[in-house]
């Protein structure tokens, strides 16, 4: 971590002193939990569960998870209790702390092309793992052997591309994988939860995040919280700071806690 970070960290934290309600929102896999060919055993970073129950049973924090898997899985994998609030499909579904769910709706001609494309996929996924969504349709190949995953990309795209020029639709990549989508991104679902909470008082934010997908939330920070980059290896981004996982994320929950319960932290040394 150097000067620089160290720097805005604690400029941030030091806003904690006459705030009430912080806002902590958290992408998943990659940032929250390492990645797993098997999407479904990707747990969290040792410790990290026990930090984020601290943080939301101990302090007035608002933990909310914006993540491109459906809101469902995440309640399970999480293993937070009560379970934050969850954004789901980047953004495009909401899955409140009480149960309820909210989906945005969309069009007929587009779900009808989703659908039409998911039925061919189904019968030839060319050697990717297929992932099927409300709003969109994906193509995954982490863990296979980069030669076979150029080709699955290839035809991937060669399907994609073509359906992503309609108005709504939209490609999205990320790390071993390509995703048709329509529908918020995880930018507009950020916009949303800064406004609501805007009537709150003071509430420092922050939105953590390892993808290219959570550029479009970093920007949406930009002026109105922390954009916290969470990778092992730096990458160009929209994000304020960069921490390494797991120790640094740790160390970034731990100070959190700490300047909820204190109002101002102690700041970190150079």
């Amino acid at each position: 971590m150097n000067g620089e970070t160290k720097d805005k960290l604690n400029e941030f934290f030091g806003s904690f002193a006459n705030a009430a309600n912080p806002l902590l929102l958290l992408d998943y896999d990659g940032t929250l939990a390492p990645f797993r060919v098997n999407r479904f055993k990707a747990k969290p970073w040792a410790g990290v569960r026990e930090l984020l129950m601290q943080i939301q049973n101990q302090t007035r924090t608002s933990i909310v998870v914006v993540t491109g898997r459906p809101a469902g899985e995440i309640v399970a994998l999480l293993g937070v209790k009560p379970a934050p609030e969850v954004w789901g499909l980047h953004g495009s579904e909401r899955l409140h702390p009480d149960g309820r769910r909210d989906l945005e709706q969309l069009p007929p001609a587009t779900l009808e092309k989703l659908n039409a494309l998911r039925a061919q996929l189904r019968h030839d996924t060319a050697g990717g793992l297929l992932e099927e969504k409300p709003n969109a349709v994906v193509m995954h190949w982490r863990g296979v052997a980069p030669q076979k995953a150029r080709v699955i990309a290839a035809k991937t795209r060669a399907l994609f591309e073509p359906l992503a020029q309609m108005d709504g639709m939209t490609l999205l990549e990320f790390e071993a994988g390509i995703e048709l989508r329509a529908g918020r991104d995880k930018g507009k679902a950020v916009k949303l939860l800064l406004d609501e909470t805007r009537s709150r008082g003071p509430h420092p934010a922050s939105y953590l995040g390892d993808d290219v997908t959570d550029e479009a939330a970093f920007r949406a920070m930009k002026g109105r919280g922390l954009g916290v980059l969470v990778r092992r290896k730096h990458r160009d981004t929209a994000a304020d700071i960069w921490l390494q996982p797991p120790q640094e994320l740790r160390k970034f929950f731990s100070r959190w806690l700490d300047a909820c319960r204190a109002g101002k932290p102690e700041p970190i040394l150079q």
